[in-house]
């Protein structure tokens, strides 16, 4: 492996490069749900992707998501689908994706005759664009300095934090080190840590800031009745949500956080970051305990090109625009599972591997799946995506010390 490992990107008129090229078929509205889906359902394995917000009323926070990935740079161009009666500004979004050189389109139900009109409407446009994609978008070289990975984990057990976490933050460590960014999040998931985190901050403003967010996030939780321990995970061996926070800690790796980030807001250099997904202000709107397709949509608007999935009990699902690599914890899991899951980091309870040879595993991994190596859950067709109403406040200098 080369130094600084070089592969074929889609160039983007920003200058950004994706290691996908999709289109994505957006609706505006739940009301426009079945439509999009309908027209997305012939091409799904061509690289045609599902998203939207279902929400009628306006939110800035969904807005912006909506923005951030409809210009993000696995993406081609977009389809969206409209009711026409609903509070989404429909034209500001296509606006922003026609600036951003995408081929764009919107359909309005109310305006296009109705369901069937629509729906035909929208598979002869999706037809010819999807044709015509791979011919108009240009390839670029694009080495490892310049990819966004994401890490989470979801379905935990007792050996998610022994085993595939830990591997997660070895791989975590060589992006660092090859000057690419890795975000982690789980704010929920790391109450207790907030302390570690703060001595790892490159500055101590930043520090203050990582330990103003854990405190709203613990404030938050406990207004709103959530806790980030479900029966699964107790099923699985784990006993305290302290034994759970170290082992989604473990992520993270060892490298300075050089920043703090928001959904929607773009590493500006390489290292590690931590995300916060936990709304600001009044505990207002329906914020949900812990949703991990909702949390890998955030990560993918921060530009996440890809992320890494760790998981003990075994989940399934995978995520629109951007791959999912699996690294399942468990050994049993991975054997009863293997279909679903693309790196076994049990062997290293089986003594079959070491923490630093699982993590060098995903980070070659990684490097595959950017250069167009589909996941297990891509192969599978996952595209699983949530869209929820929150409330942030832009993030202020000390969160992005220079």
């Amino acid at each position: 492996m080369s130094a600084n490992p070089e592969f074929q990107g889609y160039l983007r008129q920003d200058g950004r490069k994706g290691i996908r090229n999709t289109i994505l078929v957006a609706y505006l509205v739940e009301c426009a749900h079945h439509v999009a889906r309908e027209i997305v359902y012939p091409f799904r394995k061509d690289g045609a992707h599902l998203i939207g917000f279902g929400g009628c009323y306006p939110n800035q926070y969904a807005f912006d998501m909506m923005s951030r990935l409809c210009c993000h740079p696995n993406v081609g161009g977009v389809l969206l689908i409209s009711l026409g009666c609903e509070s989404f500004n429909r034209y500001s979004l296509a606006k922003r994706v026609k600036a951003s050189g995408r081929p764009i389109e919107t359909l309005v139900i109310q305006e296009r005759g109705g369901t069937l009109s629509t729906i035909e409407k929208g598979r002869a446009w999706l037809r010819q664009t999807l044709a015509a994609l791979e011919e108009t978008t240009k390839l670029a070289p694009m080495t490892v300095n310049e990819l966004i990975v994401g890490a989470i984990c979801g379905g935990s057990d007792a050996t998610s934090g022994i085993t595939a976490n830990p591997a997660i933050g070895r791989c975590f460590d060589l992006l660092v080190a090859h000057d690419a960014s890795a975000i982690f999040e789980e704010g929920g998931e790391l109450i207790g840590c907030e302390r570690i985190m703060a001595e790892r901050a490159v500055t101590p403003e930043l520090a203050n800031e990582i330990l103003s967010t854990m405190e709203k996030t613990a404030r938050y939780y406990t207004i709103m009745g959530h806790g980030s321990f479900a029966a699964g995970n107790a099923d699985g061996g784990l006993t305290t949500i302290e034994e759970k926070s170290m082992g989604a800690y473990a992520k993270s790796g060892s490298s300075p956080i050089r920043g703090l980030l928001k959904p929607g807001d773009a590493p500006p250099r390489g290292g590690l970051y931590l995300m916060d997904v936990v709304p600001d202000g009044e505990a207002r709107f329906g914020f949900p305990n812990i949703n991990d397709t909702a949390e890998i949509a955030e990560l993918i608007a921060c530009g996440a090109h890809l992320t890494l999935f760790s998981t003990g009990r075994g989940s399934v699902v995978g995520s629109a625009i951007s791959p999912v690599i699996k690294v399942c914890a468990n050994p049993e899991t991975y054997r009863r599972m293997a279909g679903d899951m693309d790196v076994d980091a049990g062997r290293i309870l089986e003594g079959k591997a070491t923490l630093d040879e699982v993590g060098q595993e995903i980070f070659e991994q990684t490097l595959a799946v950017a250069r167009g190596a589909p996941t297990k859950s891509e192969s599978l067709g996952h595209q699983e995506f949530v869209l929820t109403y929150k409330t942030f406040e832009p993030i202020g200098p000390a969160c992005l010390p220079l």
